[in-house]
C-alpha cells in the first residue's frame, strides 16, 4: 500500500511538472514587442526651440499608461511579452535641438539594447518633428534603432496623418498606419490597430508584408484644410477602409504631411502594404489619383478672414460664444504661444476698454515674469506687467496687461502655473509655460464660463471636438505666427517643387508605385 502511494505522489509531481513546463514553454513561445517613439510637430519657421523637457518622456511600465488598449487586463497585454522603452511626446513647438534628440535617442537605444533581444516593435511616432542640422529625424531615428534591435525584427509604426513618410522611414518599417480622422478622434484606435497588425503579422508566421507600395504625392496642404468633418476629406478618408477589405491587403494610409516645415520629405504620402502585389498596387494608386483629383476642393473647414472682419462678425453676433480661432501662433500645430499681435489688437478695441463692455476670454499668452509677479500679488489685487513676445516678437512686442487678478492655478502638467487676469472686459489667460486650451475644464477651472462669454479667442486651428461642439458660432481668424495659414507667406526653399497649391498650375504628377524593399533586403 505505501508503495502504490509513493507512485502515485511520483505520477502527481510528473504530471504537475509536465504543465509546469507546458505552461513556461507557451509562455516562452509569446512574442517579446518591445514599444518606443518621439512624437512632436515642430514648425521651422517659428524661432521657438523645444527642449527636452518638452517630451515629458516616460520609461518602462509607465509607457504602459499612454494606451488604454495595453493595460494589464487587456486582450492585447496577453498575446505579447511587452518591453516598454522609452516614449517621449511633446506639445507642438518649435525645432528640436540637437541635444534634446541625441539625449533622447541614446536613452532609447540603451534600453533597447539592454532589454533584447525583440520579435517586433510598436513604433510610436508623430512624424513631422524637426531637429537642427538634421533632415527626416523619424528616419534617422528608426535606422538607428534597426543597427540595435537587427533587421528581421518586425516594427509596426502609428502615426499622424499630418507626418511626414520619407523613403527611409517606409523602408525601415514593415507595417505603417496612420489616423483617418481630423481632428484625431481615432488616435488611439489607429494606434491599436498598429499593434494588432503586428501581434496579428507575428502569431500567423507571415512575418513581414511582402509588399509595400509607396506613391509620394505633391500636395502640401495646412490641416485646417483638410478637415476629414468636410468634404472631399471626408469622402477622400472614407475610401480606405474599402482598400484594407481586399484579400491581402494588411493596411492603407494617406498622410497629408506637414506644411509648416521646410524639409524635402515635406509632402502628402499614400502607402498599401501587403500579401498581394496587384491589389497593394491598384490600392495605393487609386488613393493617391483620388487625393490628386480632389486637390482643388480642399477649403478651410470654417469661414476664414481678417482679424478685424472676425472682431466684427463676433460683435454682431448673439450666439454665444462665438468663437475665432487665432490660428498664425496655434500652439498645437507647432507655434510658438507667445506671439501678443492678436491680443494687442484686442486690447486696443474701444469695445473692450469697460468692465462692462463685450465679455471676451483669451487662451492664452504665456508671461512666465507676469505669473511670477501674480503669484506674490494673489488673487483680487491688481497687477501690471508685461506678457507675451519671449519667444516670438516678430510680429509685436511683450504686451503691458494692467487688470485684476481673477484667478490663480497652480501645477497643471502643461503651463505650470495659470493666472487670469480682467483687463477691461477681457479675461486674458497668462501660463508660465504654454498650453493649448481644449476643453470646457480648462476654462471653468478657473472660475470662467466661456458658454454664456460673448466671444472666446483660442490660439487654435480648426476647433476640437469638444470647442466645437460648445461654439455658438465660430470663424477662423488668419493672424501672424510661426504657422501661418497663408502658406505663401512662410518663404519655403527646400520644399520638393512644383508642389500644390504653391504651383497651382503644375502638370499632373506621376502618381505610380515606388515599390519600398523590406527592411531586411540586401541592397
Amino acid at each position: 500500500m505505501k508503495n502504490l502511494y509513493i507512485y502515485a505522489v511520483i505520477i502527481f509531481v510528473f504530471i504537475s511538472s509536465c504543465k509546469e513546463d507546458k505552461a513556461s514553454n507557451e509562455k516562452k513561445q509569446l512574442p517579446r514587442i518591445a514599444i518606443a517613439g518621439l512624437g512632436i510637430e515642430s514648425s521651422t519657421f517659428s524661432p521657438a526651440l523645444s527642449t527636452e523637457e518638452a517630451f515629458h518622456a516616460k520609461i518602462g511600465d509607465s509607457v504602459f499608461n499612454r494606451y488604454p488598449f495595453l493595460q494589464v487586463d487587456s486582450l492585447q497585454r496577453q498575446r505579447a511579452e511587452w518591453v516598454p522603452t522609452l516614449v517621449g511626446k511633446s506639445l507642438p513647438g518649435g525645432t528640436v535641438t540637437r541635444e534634446a534628440y541625441e539625449s533622447l535617442v541614446t536613452k532609447t537605444l540603451k534600453l533597447l539594447e539592454e532589454n533584447g533581444p525583440y520579435d517586433g516593435l510598436f513604433f510610436d511616432i508623430h512624424g513631422a518633428m524637426s531637429v537642427v542640422g538634421l533632415d527626416d529625424p523619424e528616419g534617422d531615428l528608426i535606422e538607428r534603432i534597426r543597427a540595435v534591435i537587427g533587421n528581421h525584427v518586425l516594427i509596426s509604426t502609428s502615426m499622424d496623418l499630418h507626418g511626414n513618410v520619407s523613403e527611409r522611414l517606409a523602408k525601415h518599417t514593415d507595417l505603417i498606419t496612420c489616423y483617418r480622422m481630423a481632428p484625431h478622434e481615432d488616435a488611439i484606435e489607429s494606434k491599436k490597430r498598429a499593434v494588432t497588425n503586428l501581434i496579428d503579422r507575428l502569431e500567423n508566421g507571415k512575418e513581414k508584408p511582402a509588399y509595400k507600395a509607396y506613391v509620394p504625392v505633391p500636395i502640401l496642404l495646412p490641416g485646417e484644410k483638410t478637415s476629414t468633418r468636410i468634404e472631399p476629406g471626408k469622402s477622400l478618408y472614407a475610401k480606405i477602409p474599402d482598400i484594407t477589405k481586399q484579400d491581402g491587403v494588411i493596411d492603407a494610409a494617406i498622410w497629408i504631411g506637414y506644411a509648416w516645415a521646410d524639409e524635402p520629405r515635406n509632402h502628402a504620402v499614400v502607402m498599401v502594404t501587403g500579401d498581394n502585389k496587384e491589389q497593394v498596387e491598384q490600392g495605393a494608386e487609386k488613393l493617391a489619383q483620388n487625393f490628386w483629383d480632389v486637390r482643388k476642393q480642399f477649403e478651410f473647414v470654417a469661414p476664414t478672414t481678417t482679424l478685424d472682419e472676425s472682431l466684427k462678425l463676433a460683435l454682431a453676433s448673439d450666439k454665444k460664444p462665438y468663437m475665432i480661432s487665432d490660428m498664425g501662433d496655434n500652439p498645437t500645430a507647432g507655434g510658438a504661444g507667445d506671439v501678443t499681435w492678436t491680443l494687442q489688437e484686442l486690447l486696443a478695441r474701444p469695445e473692450f476698454k469697460s468692465e462692462k463692455g463685450t465679455s471676451l476670454i483669451y487662451a492664452s499668452i504665456p508671461g512666465p515674469e507676469f505669473v511670477e509677479k501674480a503669484l506674490e500679488i494673489r488673487i483680487g489685487g491688481k497687477i501690471k506687467a508685461e506678457a507675451g513676445a519671449g519667444v516670438d516678437n516678430r510680429f509685436a512686442g511683450p504686451l503691458m496687461l494692467d487688470g485684476i487678478i481673477t484667478a490663480i492655478k497652480e501645477g497643471d502638467v502643461n503651463a505650470g502655473v495659470e493666472v487670469v487676469v480682467k483687463v477691461g472686459s477681457i479675461h486674458v489667460i497668462v501660463t508660465k509655460k504654454r498650453k493649448p486650451y481644449h476643453h470646457l475644464s480648462d476654462f471653468t477651472n478657473l472660475g470662467l464660463n466661456p458658454k454664456e462669454t460673448d466671444i472666446v479667442v483660442v490660439k487654435i486651428g480648426y476647433l476640437v471636438p469638444e470647442l466645437y461642439d460648445m461654439r455658438g458660432d465660430w470663424i477662423m481668424a488668419l493672424t501672424p505666427g510661426g504657422v501661418d495659414q497663408d502658406l505663401n507667406r512662410l518663404g519655403y526653399k527646400r520644399i520638393q517643387r512644383p508642389m500644390f497649391p504653391l504651383d497651382s498650375d503644375m502638370e499632373n504628377p506621376d502618381l505610380s508605385v515606388r515599390w519600398i524593399s523590406a527592411s531586411d533586403a540586401k541592397e
